[in-house]
């Protein structure tokens, strides 16, 4: 989300509608581009032009965008002929709403190769994700699995859907988001992962469960979703989770689930001890 600095020249009785004493401005992309003052009134542009734009210098927040990728994530690869004065007119009305909102025009600056974004005291969702990011990685590298599962959740709560979810409306577009999709799918995994090795498997199923419906092709969470069962005593519902995926990519797309999937089914129908041993989590099951 995105955070404007408030102008503080107008006085408390004349402060328009999405400008806040003091404070800044939250900018979020990972869902809808949304954008919020600090008395959590929206003042996110209504054009989809306009959110896009904005969705762009986000992705590229404190980097040099040129005029040329910005045409091409705005129009695909067939711009109208005015791109170039469209672009100057859509970055104009961003500033202008900037304004409006209390920040300074300045928060995006034209150079000699392009424009940039400078965030500064605002706050943006993504920054803050990757920031938690490596803060995961310096718990796992640690041993921290407790604080590493708590960053993970915490990560995730960052979201709020899917990436760019109103503005995926060209290849450019639709691309970035699901670079940020996939980032948000690998950190659903590791913190999966993290919550089983914590002993955390009957707390997790109904989750698992959500998963499963939201994403029905998604192996890894199928295979948590199984652990999860076998772990909480619940044999015939593990079996099932296994039936319904394998039926289901049979359906779809014609064939079996991956080696490691069916390693796994393999070894809930042995009852293998490692399936119990929390330390040792999906590595059986991932063999080859």
């Amino acid at each position: 989300m995105i955070h404007f600095a408030c102008r503080t020249d107008v006085p408390p009785a004349e402060i328009p509608f999405g400008i806040s004493n003091g404070g800044h401005v939250r900018f979020g992309i990972l869902g809808p581009v949304d954008v919020e003052n600090d008395l959590g009134e929206k003042v996110t542009p209504q054009a989809l032009k306009i959110r896009s734009l904005l969705a762009v210098f986000c992705m590229h927040a404190g980097h040099v965008v040129s005029p040329a990728r910005l045409i091409s994530a705005l129009w695909g690869g067939t711009p109208p002929r005015t791109a170039s004065t469209a672009l100057q007119v859509y970055v104009s009305k961003l500033r202008g709403q900037f304004t409006q909102a209390g920040a300074s025009p300045d928060l995006i600056t034209t150079t000699s190769s392009g424009y940039l974004m400078r965030l500064d005291e605002h706050t943006l969702d993504l920054t803050l994700f990757e920031s938690n990011v490596v803060k995961i990685q310096q718990a796992i590298d640690a041993d921290r699995t407790q604080d590493a599962a708590r960053l993970l959740s915490e990560s995730l709560t960052l979201w709020r859907g899917t990436a760019l979810a109103d503005v995926r409306t060209t290849p450019a577009l639709d691309g970035y988001a699901q670079q940020l999709d996939e980032r948000r799918n690998a950190l659903h995994e590791q913190r999966l992962t993290l919550e089983l090795r914590l002993g955390r498997h009957t707390d997790l199923i109904g989750e698992l469960y959500g998963l499963t419906q939201e994403h029905p092709m998604w192996e890894t969470i199928h295979a948590c979703l199984m652990i999860a069962l076998y772990r909480s005593g619940r044999i015939p519902e593990c079996l099932a989770a296994y039936q319904h995926i394998r039926q289901t990519l049979h359906d779809e797309l014609g064939m079996e689930p991956c080696n490691r999937l069916r390693n796994l089914h393999r070894a809930i129908l042995a009852r293998e001890p490692w399936l119990d041993d929390h330390s040792r989590l999906l590595s059986a099951a991932y063999a080859s």
